[in-house]
C-alpha cells in the first residue's frame, strides 16, 4: 500500500493537533471496525472558522486526513466548511489507497458533527443546515488491516 508524500507529511507532521478548551463546536465520529476515532474542535467568529484542532486515534491515513481537513477549513466560512467533501480531502492529499478512503469520509463527518454541535449550542436545529450525522459504523468499510 503506497501513500503519497503529502499523506506521509501530514501523518509525520500533523497540523492543528490538540483541543480547544472553549470550543464553539465539538464533533466526534468513529469506526469501531478499525478503531479510527476523530474528534474535531471548532472556534467560530462571525461565521468564520478562526481555529480548528483535532485529536485522532487511528491509522496514519486517519491522522493525515484529519490534519488535511483542518487545513482546508481553517479561516474559511461555515458555508465553505459544509461544502468540504471527502473527495476534496483525498485530492488535497494526492490520493489514498482504496482501503483507506473511509478515513477521508470520517474527516468530513467529524467536521459536520462539530458544526452540528455548534448550531445546537446556539439554539438552531442543525439538521436542515448540516444534515443527519451518521454514527453508524456499518457506513464504513473495514480498514483492511
Amino acid at each position: 500500500m503506497a501513500y503519497s508524500e503529502k499523506v506521509m507529511d501530514h501523518f509525520a507532521n500533523p497540523r492543528n493537533v490538540g483541543e480547544i478548551p472553549d470550543a464553539d463546536g465539538i464533533g466526534e465520529v468513529g469506526n469501531s471496525k478499525c478503531g479510527d476515532i476523530m474528534k474535531m474542535y471548532l472556534k467560530i467568529n462571525d461565521g468564520i472558522i478562526t481555529d480548528v484542532k483535532f485529536k485522532t486515534f487511528g491509522c496514519g491515513a486517519a491522522i493525515a486526513t484529519s490534519s488535511m481537513a483542518t487545513e482546508l477549513i481553517k479561516g474559511k466560512s461555515i458555508d465553505n466548511a459544509l461544502k468540504l467533501t471527502n473527495k476534496a480531502v483525498m485530492e488535497a492529499l494526492d490520493g489514498l489507497p482504496p482501503v483507506k478512503v473511509h478515513c477521508s469520509v470520517l474527516a468530513e463527518q467529524a467536521i459536520k458533527a462539530a458544526l452540528s454541535d455548534y448550531y445546537t449550542r446556539i439554539g438552531i436545529d442543525p439538521v436542515p443546515i448540516v444534515g443527519e450525522i451518521k454514527h453508524d459504523d456499518d457506513a464504513h468499510e473495514a480498514c483492511g488491516i
